[in-house]
């Protein structure tokens, strides 16, 4: 089998406009402020964790002790009841409000990569998300995970390492500078390996030349 080479780079954030600077942080006092941003409306991007969080904010206790915004576009029929939701947000407008909250919250299912949970733990927010599709590749070590919908354990386990997982954040990796730095690594790589490159695109157009270059090598 002829070796393929391959790269992985993931997706960074603008780290010089969300800034975990402006963020303000939790005073243990107030309730806890839960954020998340979707451009998309699919209710893929978790909406049975967001509705059922939604229904929880029903109960006053529960008020006293989180609060729920959601940013961006929301599916068909679907409307929050005790949950504040904002248009959607971009560029500066979209950072200041991420940097109103403590917490930011994915429940995306199957996200093959995402850039609203880059945004928010730039921002300075450490994380809740979902076991679920890239997340906890970009996520882990910067919050708590949870499965399917079980959410709860994991808002309360985040109100305990809040401090922590916060000072984390100030080195998160994610940046758009890091992505783009890797792909002019990878561009300058290709640039420099051409030829073979050519070489083995040829060898796999003619299937009796593969299988010689194959049998004596």
């Amino acid at each position: 089998e002829i070796n393929k080479p391959s790269s992985v780079i993931l997706n960074g954030g603008n780290k010089d406009l969300f800034i975990s600077d402006k963020n303000y942080e939790w005073d243990f006092k107030s309730p806890l402020k839960i954020v998340t941003h979707h451009w998309g409306g699919n209710h893929m991007k978790g909406f049975d964790v967001y509705e059922k969080l939604d229904k929880y904010l029903s109960d006053i206790n529960f008020r006293k002790k989180f609060n729920f915004t959601y940013i961006g576009n929301l599916p068909k029929n679907f409307r929050f009841i005790n949950t504040k939701h904002i248009n959607p947000l971009s560029g500066k407008e979209l950072a200041d409000e991420l940097s109103k909250h403590h917490i930011y919250l994915t429940a995306s299912i199957n996200e093959p990569a995402g850039m609203h949970h880059i945004e928010g733990a730039l921002s300075g927010l450490p994380l809740v998300f979902r076991k679920s599709g890239a997340l906890p590749e970009y996520c882990s070590n910067y919050g708590i995970e949870f499965m399917n919908d079980n959410f709860l354990p994991a808002l309360e386990k985040i109100s305990y390492q809040y401090p922590e997982l916060k000072k984390r954040l100030s080195k998160y990796p994610h940046t758009s500078d890091k992505m783009a730095s890797e792909y002019i690594n990878l561009f300058e790589k290709i640039l420099e390996n051409r030829s073979n490159y050519l070489n083995n695109r040829k060898l796999f157009r003619n299937p009796l030349k593969l299988f010689l270059n194959i049998l004596f090598m």
